[in-house]
């Protein structure tokens, strides 16, 4: 099967990311959200990150023209109905990804293959939700989309193979590197990424080492770009707190207790880069 037209629900940072790193090589995009606004927001925003790779002279002026010609923007899903698979990247919301898969299914095709773009909820569970379980995976881009090579490539219980050669196919035309991971609780990077940062808080929070020289040892010592504190900041210290709560919750186990530290910070509301003050000030 060529993917030769892709939907894209949500112009978010994801959804956005997903629809320029798509038109830039060469496929076509339907990008969907509630409001025009959401949609145009969307659009400016690949056209800006388009610019810079303009001055950085990666691309030319003609193929930003090009990239931006390849994405059509809509508030009706009916649109989707030209796409060979459609990608959901909203909100990480279980019930607000159930009510647009549901809805998606029943607008297009029967061979239209539906994915995912979910860091943390169970593809198995919402493969459920459609009437094509077979046709159903997980593809996890991580940000920035358009600099990141790795797709996370998730199958459920169901998933066929033809759907996974499919989609990986596809990804590699995007010169992504993807890998392919079996359905659990934050898949490969974050099940392991998630508890290293909790860590990070158990030996702040023990006195260990400041929070400067933890991260300086993590970035000098594991030849890490960032390091787990600072990390946590741009992530947001609730988010690493959730997920840490989800392992918790699925897994049974107390290694994935969240430190009493982190809790505690995000009950200040101390949650990183966006509140202006996380384990560091911004």
């Amino acid at each position: 099967m060529t993917i030769q037209t892709v939907g894209i629900i949500g112009a978010g940072t994801m959804g956005n990311g997903i629809a320029q790193a798509c038109a830039v090589s060469g496929i076509n995009v339907v990008m969907v959200d509630i409001s025009d606004a959401a949609v145009q927001k969307g659009l400016a925003t690949v056209a800006g990150s388009l610019d810079r790779l303009i001055k950085k002279e990666k691309i030319s002026a003609a193929d930003k023209d090009a990239a931006l010609a390849r994405i059509k923007v809509s508030t009706s899903y009916d649109e989707l109905r030209a796409a060979q698979l459609v990608i959901e990247a909203a909100t990480e919301n279980y019930a607000l990804k159930l009510k647009i898969l549901q809805q998606v299914d029943g607008i297009v095709g029967p061979d239209v293959i539906i994915a995912s773009n979910t860091s943390s909820i169970s593809i198995t569970k919402l493969a459920a939700a459609t009437s094509r379980a077979d046709k159903f995976i997980g593809m996890h881009f991580f940000n920035p989309v358009p600099m990141m090579a790795l797709v996370e490539i998730i199958r459920g219980l169901q998933t066929s193979d033809a759907t996974h050669d499919a989609v990986k196919a596809m990804a590699e035309a995007l010169g992504k590197s993807p890998i392919t991971v079996k359905n659990a609780p934050g898949f490969v990077v974050n099940r392991i990424l998630v508890p290293m940062i909790n860590e990070a808080f158990f030996v702040l929070a023990e006195g260990l080492a400041t929070p400067e020289d933890i991260d300086a040892g993590m970035k000098l010592g594991c030849n890490q770009p960032i390091g787990p504190l600072a990390l946590a900041d741009m992530v947001g210290l609730d988010v690493c707190l959730a997920v840490m709560d989800v392992y918790l919750a699925e897994f049974g186990d107390s290694k994935y207790r969240a430190c009493p530290l982190l809790r505690e910070m995000v009950a200040a509301g101390r949650l990183g880069r966006k509140t202006g003050r996380g384990v560091y000030s911004y």
